[in-house]
Formats: C-alpha cells, sequence, structure tokens
C-alpha cells in the first residue's frame, strides 16, 4: 500500500466519523500495517479536506440543578461550549449560540488569536462582548 493509498483511506475515515483508535485497528487488520497513535495523528493533522467537526463526539448531558436548567434556556443569554477534540493548530475550540440567536464554531490558535467560523448570522458588539466574558469564564473552569 502507498503512502498516498493510506492518506486517502485515512481521509475517506475521518470524514466518515470514524475515530483514531478505530482507524488504526482497522490499518492493523486491513493492511497489515502497525502506526502508532501519534503518527497516526499527525498524519491525520496533515491532511486536507478533512471534515474534523464529525469528530466532534455529541456532548454528554449531565444533570443539572434545575435553576442552572432554566437559566440555559432563557432566550438572550450568550452560551459557551468547549470542544473536547483538539483541533489541529488550535489551542481551544468549541461552538457558542449567542444571545440575538445567531451561532458560531469558535477557535484560538497557537498565536493567541480568537476566530469564529460558520456562523450562521452576523453576531451583533453586544454578543462579541458577551462572548468574551462567558469565553473567559469557561476556560477558567478548564477542562
Amino acid at each position: 500500500m502507498s503512502e498516498m493509498e493510506m492518506k486517502r483511506f485515512i481521509a475517506g475515515q475521518l470524514n466518515a466519523g470514524v475515530s483514531l483508535n478505530e482507524i488504526q485497528k482497522l490499518i492493523a487488520e486491513k493492511f497489515n500495517k502497525r502506526m502508532t497513535f501519534l503518527d497516526l495523528r499527525l498524519l491525520a493533522a496533515e491532511l486536507e479536506g478533512v471534515e474534523w467537526k464529525n469528530q466532534d463526539p455529541e456532548p454528554v448531558k449531565e444533570e443539572e440543578p434545575a435553576k442552572e436548567k432554566v437559566a440555559k434556556d432563557i432566550p438572550g443569554k450568550t452560551v459557551v461550549e468547549l470542544s473536547k477534540l483538539m483541533r489541529p493548530g488550535a489551542v481551544a475550540s468549541g461552538s457558542v449560540k449567542f444571545a440575538s440567536g445567531v451561532s458560531a464554531e469558535w477557535v484560538i490558535d497557537q498565536s493567541g488569536r480568537l476566530g469564529l467560523n460558520n456562523a450562521s448570522g452576523e453576531p451583533t458588539e453586544d454578543d462579541i462582548k458577551d462572548f468574551q466574558k462567558e469565553l473567559q469564564k469557561a476556560l477558567s473552569k478548564g477542562r
């Protein structure tokens, strides 16, 4: 199997939502080739055209006290979520639902720059201010 075929196989599996652990097992079974997880991860990070959001697990719903549930469901509150899966080249990433109803994905790169991607609309200035405050709170809580 050539390196190009291996890369195509890995990219196809990642776009199908298959985890790196499963891909590592598939490579061993189908192609009789052993790869360390780190080698696979580094190879995957170099691939172009991979939909990394397919790798984001669904957030686990934890039981929250009734007061917190009500606060989250109130329209007009900005909600920031941290992704547990690290994107290549990112320090942190996640999603945000702005008070105005606009939603987007956010990412902080290794240079500390904050960016918004795939926004469903244009957030207002107040949305951005609230987002910065909520993001700071979320990051200070840690993962």
